[in-house]
């Protein structure tokens, strides 16, 4: 007969009691904050069993909060101390202007705000663990909802590709690939000082249309996502360039032939289309600014972070 460890509940619960109710407290507000992405990870992934009032998703994040609470209330010493430094790093960087308290919120927010928005928003988390330098500026900087940026990607579209009539499925790529073909002809590289690294914002490289591949990476992807389009950004050694989501190989044999035949005819004419296809099968492709056609030759094609932008 197999006999099991008996489970000492009075010690079980003797460990879980806290020298101070601040402990507590803190170890749930974290509990809470983990428990949101975890909770959106599986709403997307779980089978919706269409219970009154959702009661399901209900008891869903509540057996996930439940979860975490006990695990990080065992671990609550180490978990404390990590805590605690982890602010102290965070109230450092805020007094040198670095990373700090407001830049970890903006990117949990973001993160939240996305992932609620993503069929797969398990590829956000996996996405945030990727290195990307200045990933918090970036996306601040990437100002899809700003006017100005909305009215350039609008004016892009009744300059470019207006009159190309019965592909009206690809409607959003062929409008996205207009203001590729607008920032492109336009835009001039300059070097960021050397002191180190510049980031503009969408609006502000509008002025002049100038700047270095972050800042080309940062008025493609916000012009492309104010109307509609997914872009991402790829960081590779010592450069930053963006792609725009395509979607499955069907979608691309039709938007190579669009890009070949239609649109971009001269400039691809005998030429290569580049792209990547991510852990999903979905197809993206290169809108760096030394190609002159979508899917034009990478610069660098090693991927050493993304950063998707839904």
């Amino acid at each position: 007969m197999i006999k099991f460890p008996k489970i000492d509940f009075p010690q079980l619960k003797s460990r879980l009691q806290v020298k101070s109710p601040w402990d507590r407290i803190i170890i749930m507000i974290l509990s809470l904050l983990i428990t949101i992405p975890v909770f959106i990870i599986l709403h997307q992934n779980l089978i919706d069993l269409k219970w009154p009032f959702n009661l399901d998703r209900v008891f869903i994040f509540i057996i996930v909060f439940t979860v975490l609470f006990f695990l990080l209330m065992l671990l609550r010493t180490i978990i404390i101390i990590c805590i605690v430094l982890y602010l102290l790093v965070l109230f450092y960087g805020s007094v040198i202007g670095n990373y700090g308290f407001s830049e970890i919120s903006e990117d949990y927010n973001s993160m939240i705000y996305t992932m609620s928005d993503n069929p797969f928003p398990q590829d956000i988390i996996v996405a945030k663990l990727l290195p990307f330098p200045n990933k918090s500026k970036i996306i601040n900087a990437i100002e899809y909802q700003n006017p100005k940026v909305r009215n350039f990607a609008i004016m892009a579209t009744t300059k470019h590709f207006r009159g190309i009539k019965g592909y009206s499925d690809y409607r959003t790529i062929i409008q996205c690939f207009a203001v590729f073909k607008e920032i492109n002809n336009r835009w001039n590289y300059v070097n960021d000082p050397k002191e180190g690294d510049y980031i503009a914002t969408a609006s502000e490289s509008l002025e002049y249309f100038s700047g270095d591949c972050d800042d080309h990476s940062i008025l493609m992807a916000a012009a492309i996502r104010a109307i509609g389009g997914t872009p991402r950004l790829i960081h590779t050694k010592g450069h930053i360039y963006p792609e725009i989501l395509i979607g499955s190989l069907i979608d691309l044999e039709k938007v190579n032939y669009l890009i070949k035949n239609v649109l971009f005819v001269k400039e691809s004419k005998g030429k290569k289309i580049h792209y990547h296809i991510d852990e999903r099968g979905q197809v993206w492709m290169n809108l760096d600014y030394t190609a002159k056609y979508p899917g034009g030759p990478f610069l660098f094609e090693e991927i050493l972070g993304a950063l998707t932008l839904n």
